[in-house]
């Protein structure tokens, strides 16, 4: 039984861990990295092709942005998650896709004009639609074998729609331990999904720590403070773009401005048009209202009851196609535009933003989480101006950020979720920015709590309790990794790799079976051999 940090170890994208149990390899996510982070993630400890599961705590690209990169160097195991997060991840995945091969198109134009090396994306369509065939979709609350001496259940964590952490149970050699995953665990009274569930046992948890040195404050009221925005707005003539994240953080704020209109609470504009500007957040809207029994919590289910869609009001106009999102900024009556990406560093927000951003009268609302190094951070650190395809756009726009719509647990929301459980069990803090982990693991050793938080590459032995692997840190150097890991090279070692796989698969056929494989191993060598 043992335990590797792979992701989101002192940083707070990029989440991955790997646990080794039973004979099987098991990955608990397989994020991308996003924004600036400061460590070099370690590889796998094994070749993608002998990874037999992954346990999927919620659609967030920083969670399972890179299932398809897994797919492309050879995994075919099979990515157990909850069925709403199946459904999230067949838009989410496929947009990040569309994003990679675009990328790498626009690269590629402009290394032909200089002469400059191709590009190679980091997946594509094909290594997503892949992945997405692998999914097997669960239930909360459903005990599921995944193997011999591995059981695993899904809980509701109150992140994401669909999002979950993950409690497993190993018995080895007549040795059993159980590790709970906690994925992000989300605020409580959050709009629309329900709080999150508290477990009671484990012996181990491995939990995040985005907001664990803060407090989210009192709550205020969500909709009473957005409307004083769009009112001071609307009465300057000016615009209001919310970045947004297209899954989770767009929804909410349908679910607010629903609440503004109903009650009147802006007079200046009372019929004023809402714009979502986003082809995904349009899709993840309707896997929210296919997904309303299972995953909405009392108040949201009480409307739908009475016949009310608590995401649906009039003046919500749908931006589906380029032509759509271009007519947005032609329409000069005040309005509201939620777009993505919530951290302006891609899609058609950065459109919005450059139409926006030097006009006094318009305001930008943030309101979620601005990792360092993105756009999205540099205005809410309150840069006077930035560089927008090209241009250098002077910020005069209001920028404030709508404080507490967070779909993290704060400090306290984190200790009351780790309280849950009846006996202190052993915590292993990640998903967080380094001082934040490193305070937060203080915080629990102060609280009685045996806690700490290790860094890629740290490995722990579950049986014993003990440390295998204390890795240090490794600072980055540079921008990312060079571009050799996303090369045709790397995805012909790794298809080396999981032919090596397949090989070990097939010990103890027929000798007429491995025969022919290997004349045909042969033969392929024979072509290629230089």
């Amino acid at each position: 039984m043992k335990l590797t940090f792979i992701g989101a170890a002192h940083e707070v994208t990029g989440s991955c861990h790997c646990l080794s149990a039973c004979g099987k390899t098991i990955l608990v996510d397989c994020g991308m990295e996003q924004g600036v982070d400061v460590f070099e993630n370690q590889e796998l400890p094994v070749p993608a092709s002998e990874v037999d599961y992954v346990l999927l705590t919620h659609a967030h690209i920083d969670h399972s942005g890179l299932l398809p990169l897994l797919y492309a160097r050879g995994f075919r195991g099979e990515v157990y998650t909850t069925a709403a997060t199946t459904d999230l991840c067949g838009i989410m995945l496929r947009d990040s896709a569309h994003i990679q091969m675009f990328e790498a198109e626009w690269r590629n134009r402009k290394a032909k004009r200089s002469g400059g090396e191709e590009y190679v994306p980091l997946y594509t369509m094909e290594d997503a639609e892949g992945v997405l065939k692998r999914f097997v979709p669960c239930g909360y609350e459903t005990m599921i074998d995944l193997c011999e001496g591995v059981k695993i259940c899904f809980s509701d964590v109150g992140h994401l729609l669909g999002s979950a952490c993950i409690k497993v149970w190993i018995e080895e050699e007549d040795v059993k331990r159980s590790i709970v995953f906690s994925g992000d665990i989300g605020n409580s009274d959050q709009p629309l999904i329900k709080d999150p569930v508290l477990l009671s046992e484990a012996d181990y948890v491995v939990m995040e720590s985005t907001y664990g040195n803060r407090s989210h404050t009192d709550r205020p009221d969500y909709a009473a403070d957005l409307a004083k925005i769009l009112e001071e707005t609307f009465l300057r003539g000016g615009n209001v773009v919310i970045p947004a994240f297209a899954v989770g953080r767009t929804q909410e704020l349908l679910y607010f401005i629903r609440k503004i209109k109903q009650e009147k609470l802006v007079k200046s504009v009372p019929d004023f048009e809402v714009y979502v500007d986003s082809p995904l957040a349009i899709e993840a809207t309707g896997i929210f209202n296919r997904n309303m029994a299972a995953c909405f919590d009392e108040e949201a289910m009480e409307l739908v009851n009475q016949g009310i869609n608590p995401i649906r009001f009039p003046g919500l106009k749908l931006s589906v196609t380029s032509d759509d999102s271009r007519a947005i900024n032609d329409n000069q009556t005040p309005k509201v535009i939620i777009s993505a990406s919530g951290m302006c560093e891609a899609g058609r927000v950065r459109h919005h933003l450059k139409h926006n951003l030097w006009r006094s009268e318009s305001t930008v609302v943030f309101v979620g989480y601005q990792a360092v190094g993105t756009l999205g951070r540099s205005l809410l650190d309150g840069a006077e101006s930035v560089r927008l395809f090209g241009e250098t756009i002077e910020v005069r726009a209001q920028i404030c950020k709508l404080d507490g719509i967070s779909g993290h647990a704060d400090r306290e929301g984190l200790l009351a979720w780790l309280a849950g459980f009846e006996k202190k069990p052993v915590v292993f803090v990640v998903h967080g920015e380094d001082s934040i982990c490193e305070e937060f693991t203080q915080n629990l050793k102060e609280r009685g709590y045996q806690a700490e938080a290790p860094y890629s590459g740290s490995a722990y032995e579950l049986k014993a309790g003990v440390c295998m692997l204390a890795a240090d840190p490794v600072v980055k150097k540079g921008r990312k990794k060079k571009q050799a890991e996303n090369t045709v090279y790397a995805r012909l070692v790794a298809a080396g790799k999981r032919l090596m796989t397949v090989i070990s698969h097939n010990e103890g056929g027929t000798n007429k079976d491995l025969a022919r494989f290997a004349d045909q191993i042969n033969s392929l060598c024979d072509k290629w051999d230089r």
